[in-house]
């Protein structure tokens, strides 16, 4: 899980935010870049939009002035969420506008309604066992010591590390996972020679793992919880069931890092000595804690891979832990104000973004525009590759945002489920420059690599992840 943003991999890198003055000209430049898309066509006297709603045109307009705030980062993501939801109440919610009608007073509730769908308390729940997790130091524990075996065996060890990372960001911010493993492996590290191919390969390794790790779960990552909310109610996929699809794929690519790893930087490599940090403080009370929310983590996850089996929806599980960590005391009023709701709202924007371009038809429009002669299996392979690229430079769950209600109205809705998994899939791929993603920036600040040592594992994963299309037409059908 992560916010993935070129401004915060900038801050992670060291640089400083962006002046006042340019955000300002950016949001202006976006703003009449939209009023160009909606009102140009009128004004040159084309008929394009003849067949498109007024509240069609409008929702037309909020997207590409999201888009390009999204992609010029005029303004932190979570607030353009925030401006979505608010233009739509304003713009698409009046009564008596453009879509609402005049005797409706709560239409706008529709463009609010998804800060509290099953998605968002899925993904909440996530959010307070991973904070469990790195509070009680119980991720930092079982990574030294299921590491320091493998120390004297360079390939194993980086195996192992990829292993772990790629576990852990499954189920917490793939930020925090890979700034800890970065942590526990720094003493190995720290003994190596100056120049070490080694430890080049350990710390790529971490940063690869961090980011195709969260592919595996629906909680794993923001564009995963943006395609399963944007799902039909006859294609909803359960927790089980997204691993089953998601997670094969998520570990080929993840050992085809591997080998690009192992072939540049491992290979040749004589074993060291050294040890891993696992080093953890605590009293009675810390241990105690730390036994709860490993228990608690054990069942939540347990429930959430048998939701098909006992019938309890994943949403409803998210809230053992969220009621069991409060009750006793594991998470308490501090460590609730310290979780990533920036990330909660962006996803409420996401969602929201999605209501308003199916309500007001401009999904079925844009459908419409597409040719029909393109199959569904290629539609799904360019959105795929488009939102790996455009994740390359902006934030994925922005781009999934904007990619997975276009790519799905282009398909017939039995095709949409492909479409729509095919989109976060190659989101999450995106890892070729230090800025793609916070892991990439995490990694390329230990010191240890230059941004040229992401280009050819990043272009190596990123150029078969459209391949998975032909995985998901198996799996989905």
């Amino acid at each position: 899980m992560s916010l993935d943003t070129r401004a915060q991999s900038f801050r992670l890198l060291g640089h400083f935010d962006r002046g006042e003055l340019a955000s300002i000209l950016k949001t202006l430049g976006c703003a009449a870049l939209a009023a160009a898309v909606v009102w140009g066509p009128g004004w040159l006297g084309s008929d394009l939009y003849a067949d498109l709603s007024p509240g069609g045109q409008a929702a037309l307009g909020i997207m590409v002035f999201a888009a390009g705030l999204w992609v010029t980062e005029a303004m932190p993501a979570f607030a353009v969420a925030l401006l979505v939801i608010g233009l739509q109440i304003a713009i698409l919610g009046n009564p008596g506008g453009v879509w609402a009608p005049a005797d409706s007073k709560d239409a706008w509730t529709l463009f609010v309604k998804p800060w509290s769908s099953p998605t968002m308390w899925l993904f909440f729940g996530g959010f307070v066992l991973a904070h469990a997790c790195s509070k009680t130091q119980l991720d930092r524990w079982m990574a030294g010591h299921l590491l320091g075996r493998f120390v004297g065996r360079p390939p194993l060890l980086v195996l192992g590390v990829m292993a772990v990372t790629f576990v852990f960001s499954m189920f917490m911010s793939n930020t925090a996972t890979a700034a800890m493993m970065v942590a526990v492996t720094a003493p190995v590290i720290a003994g190596l020679p100056e120049g070490s191919r080694l430890g080049r390969g350990v710390v790529i390794a971490v940063a690869l793992a961090a980011n195709l790790g969260g592919i595996g779960t629906i909680i794993g990552t923001p564009p995963n919880a943006i395609a399963a909310g944007q799902l039909a109610d006859g294609q909803k996929i359960d927790f089980m069931r997204w691993m089953m699809i998601a997670l094969p794929p998520a570990l080929v690519l993840a050992a085809l890092g591997y080998g690009v790893v192992w072939w540049r930087w491992i290979r040749g490599e004589k074993g060291i000595e050294g040890s891993l940090d696992s080093a953890i403080e605590g009293d009675d009370r810390q241990f105690r804690h730390r036994l709860i929310v490993m228990l608690v983590f054990a069942i939540t996850v347990g429930l959430w891979m048998s939701e098909s089996v006992l019938g309890i929806p994943s949403p409803v599980v998210s809230f053992v832990p969220i009621v069991v960590f409060a009750v006793t005391g594991v998470i308490g009023a501090t460590d609730m104000r310290q979780l990533p709701w920036d990330v909660l709202l962006l996803l409420a924007g996401g969602l929201s973004l999605g209501v308003g371009v199916k309500e007001t038809g401009l999904a079925a429009w844009l459908a419409d525009q597409v040719p029909n002669t393109l199959p569904p299996l290629a539609i799904a392979a360019v959105f795929c590759f488009v939102g790996l690229v455009l994740s390359n430079l902006m934030s994925n769950t922005a781009a999934a945002a904007l990619l997975v209600p276009l790519g799905a109205s282009l398909v017939a809705a039995e095709d949409s489920r492909i479409v729509i998994l095919s989109v976060a899939i190659g989101c999450s791929a995106a890892m070729a420059l230090p800025i793609s993603t916070p892991p990439n920036a995490i990694a390329y600040g230990s010191g240890r690599i230059s941004s040229r040592d992401f280009l050819v594992p990043g272009l190596v994963v990123g150029l078969l992840t459209p391949l998975v299309v032909l995985w998901l037409k198996w799996t989905v059908g």
